[in-house]
């Protein structure tokens, strides 16, 4: 018999739409990341790191709209504090492929 997540699970995440507004190589991490800092509208800016370097370059970045979970604690990565969590699908050698919405929208708006 499988086992089906209860949906309350699902929506206990704040997953949003948010656009990169800055992009750096992040020196100090040990593996290899940037660090990001993402519009997502009314909710503010927010940082975080991600290990999405194998497919996309810092400029690159700059005005991609991501999707993201913005209500998990913050974590402290080295000398950054990660406010959200940027969503994508891990390939088969660990390259990242972010999650994008298809066409552009409002900053802030939730996934559901």
């Amino acid at each position: 018999m499988e086992e089906h997540m209860d949906p309350t699970t699902f929506f206990a995440a704040d997953i949003r739409i948010g656009t990169v507004i800055q992009a750096e190589v992040f020196k100090e991490a040990r593996k290899p990341a940037y660090k990001l800092w993402i519009d997502f509208g009314k909710l503010g800016t927010k940082k975080t790191s991600a290990q999405i370097t194998v497919l996309y370059k810092p400029k690159e970045l700059v005005g991609k709209q991501v999707v993201a979970v913005v209500n998990f604690p913050e974590k402290q990565i080295g000398n950054f504090m990660s406010q959200c969590l940027v969503l994508g699908a891990v390939g088969n050698n660990n390259e990242v492929t972010l999650l994008t919405p298809d066409t552009p929208c409002k900053n802030g708006l939730r996934v559901s």
